[in-house]
């Protein structure tokens, strides 16, 4: 019971982020939750006592994570770990799934920044959580590369900051160009953070 519980729980978890990822915060409600997850409207207030608020703030926390864990997957795919690598596939993931899903989602984290972060401080908390449980991961992995430790956490917020802005635009846009330019761009800058031997 307890394992079937733990399913459907973060089956809405999992689908309240992809309806705010599509939707936005402000159109996703209780009920489109719980048809996306099939799950039982009632089941959301006993999984959710704190009620939309804490679904929000779970799922973008789930978001984070998600993100955060995606960074080992990306190194471990790399042939040679290398920052400019790294960024790419982060980039990557976005430009495939434009490429053969269309301009319909973003990412979660941004949605719930823009929609609720102002005016819901547990919401804000959750958001920078989310960003700090992925910018994370890139800083360590940069640093793992030789990227000096001082600079490895900057890098990886322009990497992450340049990806949600190229998000946007791509999606304004419904072209991937600003996605691939980031990738491009940022590609050289990141990897003469790594200092030369000799």
């Amino acid at each position: 019971m307890a394992g079937s519980e733990r399913g459907a729980r973060e089956r809405m978890v999992f689908s309240a982020a992809q309806l705010i990822r599509r939707e936005g915060v402000a159109a996703t409600g209780m009920r489109e939750v719980a048809a996306h997850a099939d799950a039982p409207r009632g089941s959301l207030q006993h999984y959710f006592p704190g009620g939309k608020e804490q679904l929000v703030n779970e799922a973008v926390r789930w978001a984070g994570r998600y993100a955060g864990n995606r960074v080992a997957r990306f190194l471990a795919a790399l042939p040679e770990p290398t920052p400019s690598g790294l960024f790419a596939a982060m980039v990557r993931q976005w430009t495939d799934e434009y490429e053969n899903a269309g301009f319909a989602g973003g990412c979660p984290v941004a949605a719930a920044t823009v929609d609720w972060a102002e005016s819901t401080a547990s919401t804000r908390a959750a958001v920078a959580e989310a960003f700090a449980a992925w910018t994370g991961p890139v800083a360590r992995a940069l640093a793992d590369m030789g990227v000096p430790e001082e600079r490895a956490g900057a890098l990886a917020t322009l990497m992450v900051s340049s990806l949600e802005g190229a998000i946007l635009m791509a999606r304004a846009q419904r072209d991937v160009g600003p996605l691939t330019t980031v990738a491009r761009e940022l590609g050289p800058l990141l990897d003469a953070a790594v200092p030369r031997e000799g």
